[in-house]
């Protein structure tokens, strides 16, 4: 039993250096001796672990992605909420931000992501959801407002510099923040109407 508890917390060693490293660095820049030594590990871990250096960056987004969507509610009848929380939780994750940038950097011109048809259930739950809280069946349209409400989400915490060039001092302050995000969760009920 201490043998699984053991692998068990290595596993969950490598999986959080990682995801620090990945965040910092993407696929190409990580070093597994940087992660190793975070992890308080043997670098062969790694590969015993995940096979390769692609394949625990894609268990660190796998992972990262769960925990998403157990944090935050499926859209259903309230986008507007929706919006406003997936806001907060990328500001409060921002290597999750950094993750989903260096993955597409990294996969770009792919027509299939490791791990994609979990994803695309995911997707394809919340769209239903959606779907269902605005009292239509699922359809491209809706998958696209799912698309652009998570853009608008997503967007704030993928482009600080450009908030702090339009913004000014406010787009750092907690205050400024709230009110960005209260102002699109306004337009996506706006929109929605």
């Amino acid at each position: 039993m201490a043998s699984k508890v053991s692998t068990a917390a290595t596993r969950a060693a490598l999986l959080e250096a990682a995801r620090e490293e990945f965040a910092a660095y993407g696929i190409a820049g990580a070093r597994v001796d940087r992660i190793a030594e975070r992890a308080g590990v043997n670098k062969e871990r790694i590969y015993g672990h995940f096979g390769s250096k692609e394949k625990l960056f894609d268990a660190v987004i796998t992972e990262a992605l769960d925990d998403l969507t157990a944090q935050i509610a499926l859209p259903g009848a309230d986008p507007v909420d929706y919006v406003a929380k997936l806001t907060d939780y990328y500001r409060a994750h921002p290597e999750l931000v950094r993750l989903l940038m260096w993955e597409a950097l990294n996969y770009r011109g792919q027509e299939l992501l490791p791990g994609q048809e979990a994803r695309v259930e995911r997707c394809a739950r919340k769209t239903a959801s959606l779907a269902e809280g605005r009292g239509e069946e699922p359809s491209p349209a809706t998958a696209r407002t799912l698309f652009l409400l998570t853009g608008l989400a997503l967007f704030q915490s993928m482009m600080p510099q450009l908030a702090r060039i339009m913004l000014g001092d406010e787009a750092d302050s907690p205050e400024g923040q709230r009110q960005l995000r209260d102002q699109a969760a306004a337009f996506v009920a706006a929109a929605l109407t």
